[in-house]
């Protein structure tokens, strides 16, 4: 008998003019069921604050209902904040439906803030679809870095083999999260050229990037790669 008054608590407190209550409300939601929270979502979805947006976007991408997807899909092509198209983008490839393909690659080519783009790249990475090689092989040429850093990681996420060369020319990127993310991604690419790239990656002089490629390596290693 407590469940319906549970929702009940929670409906106020998102009604809430109190931004602390409304946060609180969302966090609430964790072990609600999700044709339950969905609608309780909804009723902050268009909040003042984008702290709220932000919490209630993120939650509907781990809450799949019926309406999860086209909620998210419409705030991605439609909201005029760019931090909500980004989360909107996000959330979708937590949500994991493949569906989402299409308008995160629209999202990608299209819209005109790299957080957006970025977002993009890494939802395509979660959704685990090949198709997804093009989008991630023109972020790699990207002025901006922090999209290379995505569509690395991405790329080793769709377990990518075509793409190793185009990746490895970023075994030497200045910016030591590449590296990282490269030295991650090789760990889903199991090719000799793999291999030989990890153990220049395990030199690193970046700690993080050294044992980046040593995890990478002891996975490939563990599935019967060895040099």
């Amino acid at each position: 008998m407590n469940q319906p008054l549970n929702l009940e608590n929670i409906a106020i407190q998102l009604e809430s003019g109190n931004l602390r209550d409304r946060l609180l409300g969302l966090a609430s939601l964790r072990n609600v069921p999700p044709e339950d929270a969905v609608p309780l979502i909804k009723k902050v979805l268009n909040d003042q604050s984008l702290q709220v947006r932000s919490m209630a976007i993120f939650a509907l991408g781990i809450k799949p209902t019926e309406e999860s997807y086209p909620l998210l899909v419409n705030l991605l092509e439609n909201d005029p904040d760019y931090g909500v198209r980004a989360d909107a983008a996000g959330a979708l490839g937590y949500l994991e439906d493949i569906r989402a393909f299409e308008p995160l690659v629209r999202a990608f080519y299209e819209d005109t803030d790299w957080l957006v783009r970025f977002s993009a790249a890494v939802s395509l990475g979660n959704l685990k679809d090949i198709r997804a090689r093009d989008v991630l092989l023109a972020a790699l040429d990207s002025n901006e870095v922090i999209l290379h850093q995505a569509a690395i990681a991405a790329i080793g996420e769709i377990k990518d083999v075509e793409s190793i060369d185009q990746i490895l020319r970023f075994a030497q990127a200045e910016d030591w999260l590449v590296r990282q993310r490269l030295a991650e991604a090789l760990g889903h690419l199991g090719t000799q050229k793999s291999l030989s790239a990890l153990n220049y990656l395990a030199k690193d002089s970046h700690p993080q990037v050294s044992e980046a490629a040593k995890i990478s390596l002891e996975r490939l290693e563990q599935a019967g790669l060895k040099s």
